[in-house]
C-alpha cells in the first residue's frame, strides 16, 4: 500500500512538473516548452505602454527594478539571475526565446503581479503597486530572451520591435501635407 501511494505522489508531482505551474531550474530542468495559461480577463487587455519596448530609460529603471538596486523587497535577480539565467531552483529562464516568445505581455504582467500558484514565485503587486513599476520589469526582462521584440496586442505575437515605432512615423509620412493658412 505504502509503494502504491509513493508511486501515486511521484507521479502527481511529474505530471504538475510538465505544466507552466512549478517552472524548473536551468534550460534543461524547466521541463517541455509548453504555451501558459492565458492571463485572467482583469490582466488579459493590459499591455506595456506605448513606446517602453526600446525605451532605454524604462529598461534602464526596470534593471534596477530587477537587481533591488531601486526597493531592496524587490530582487528578482536572487532567483532569476542578473542575466536570465537562474540562481535558484525553480525560477523560469529568461533566456529561453522559444519559451518566452509564448508568453504575452498580458500573461508576463499577470505573472509578475499575482505569482504563480504553486511555486516559489509570489505576486509582487504589493511590493510594486504601481503597475508602471510591474510594466518597467516586463521591459527590462523581456531583454534576456526576445531582445528587440515587441508583443503586438493584434497579432497576438511578438513583432520587431523597430516596426512598431516605425508604423506611426511612416503613416505621418505617407499623409497629405495640410495647406499653409492663407494669407500668410
Amino acid at each position: 500500500m505504502k509503494r502504491t501511494n509513493l508511486r501515486q505522489a511521484v507521479l502527481a508531482i511529474g505530471i504538475v512538473g510538465m505544466g507552466w505551474g512549478v517552472i524548473g531550474c536551468g534550460e534543461s530542468g524547466e521541463g517541455p516548452i509548453v504555451p501558459p495559461p492565458p492571463a485572467p480577463a482583469e490582466y488579459a487587455d493590459k499591455h506595456m505602454p506605448a513606446g517602453w519596448w526600446t525605451d532605454e530609460k524604462i529598461i534602464e529603471e526596470g534593471r534596477k527594478l530587477f537587481i533591488g538596486e531601486t526597493n531592496p523587497d524587490v530582487n528578482c535577480a536572487s532567483c532569476h539571475g542578473k542575466d536570465g539565467k537562474p540562481v535558484k531552483a525553480g525560477a523560469r529562464d529568461f533566456r529561453v526565446g522559444d519559451r518566452m516568445k509564448l508568453y504575452s505581455d498580458s500573461v508576463w504582467f499577470w505573472r509578475i503581479s499575482e505569482g504563480v500558484p504553486n511555486t516559489k514565485m509570489k505576486a509582487w503587486k504589493t511590493k510594486l503597486p504601481n503597475e508602471e513599476d510591474r510594466w518597467k520589469l516586463v521591459a527590462f526582462e523581456h531583454n534576456f530572451g526576445l531582445k528587440g521584440k515587441a508583443w503586438d496586442a493584434e497579432k497576438k505575437s511578438w513583432i520587431d520591435a523597430a516596426s512598431v515605432g516605425a508604423a506611426p512615423a511612416a503613416a505621418a509620412a505617407a499623409a497629405p501635407a495640410a495647406p499653409a493658412p492663407a494669407g500668410k
